[in-house]
């Protein structure tokens, strides 16, 4: 039997044979340590990438057996992906943890004229931690990607799916609320028996503290993505791409 309160655990497709788990050291000592799990205590591994199973610890402790499959729908209905520049100080962390409870897919961040970053490969490794963490937390079927960062010219060209809805928000202007610009019926339309169907995706660009330059603004319109407005108030750099993701997933989740 599930019990919601069973501790879930990511691990890697490799880890799995013939129904075992071969757990990492770092795994065993969360789950031994840290949780007090002992041999035929069960949890949630879940490889990040969809599926879920209850197992159980082993008595050796370093491995687990899978007992079932669980069913879980908790992912949005269409990928949505966010292209953020990378604000300074620890802030993409608080970004990478909101968005993912969420329901983001991937994050790609971005250098800006008026940001400009270069995260070591330990601070990239604590990104993807982190948003695997929380994934585990808010019962993700999925962890979302976190892309190595990018120039913001090179961010516009990864979207190459046409058909994908594509928004730049930008502070002031007489633009439609991303609410407002956002169809939900066509995102939603059940396609299933249209041969080659490419899904619709969701993609938002959301920028540094002083907004996206002029240039900047032209360079996305240029890649066809629409400037729209999350409201007449001035978000911070963490604010905006939570509020970006918070109104479409309460669009699309609505709907359902």
């Amino acid at each position: 039997m599930i019990n919601n309160k069973q501790q879930r655990l990511v691990i890697a497709t490799t880890q799995l044979q013939n129904q075992q788990i071969f757990l990492t050291d770092s795994q065993k000592h969360y789950l031994v340590k840290v949780l007090r799990l002992t041999k035929g205590n069960r949890f949630i591994a879940m490889d990040g990438k969809g599926s879920w199973w209850l197992s159980e610890l082993a008595e050796n402790l370093t491995e687990a057996t899978i007992i079932e499959s669980i069913a879980i729908k908790t992912e949005l209905p269409i990928s949505v992906t966010l292209i953020i520049a990378m604000p300074k100080g620890n802030g993409f962390e608080q970004i990478i943890s909101g968005a993912t409870e969420l329901g983001v897919t991937s994050i790609i961040p971005v250098n800006s004229d008026r940001t400009l970053l270069h995260p070591s490969p330990q601070k990239l490794e604590r990104w993807r931690r982190i948003a695997q963490e929380s994934a585990e937390q808010s019962e993700r079927q999925i962890v979302p990607t976190i892309l190595d960062p990018l120039d913001f010219t090179t961010s516009l060209e990864q979207i190459i799916n046409d058909n994908t809805y594509r928004y730049i928000c930008i502070a002031r202007g007489d633009i439609p609320h991303l609410l407002n610009s956002l169809p939900t019926e066509q995102l939603l339309e059940n396609t299933d028996k249209i041969t080659n169907y490419q899904p619709p995706s969701i993609v938002i660009a959301t920028g540094p503290e002083g907004g996206w330059t002029p240039s900047e603004i032209e360079q996305a319109k240029a890649a066809e993505f629409q400037p729209v407005s999350l409201g007449k108030r001035i978000l911070r750099a963490i604010t905006a791409p939570i509020v970006a993701l918070s109104l479409v997933s309460s669009a699309l989740e609505a709907k359902i």
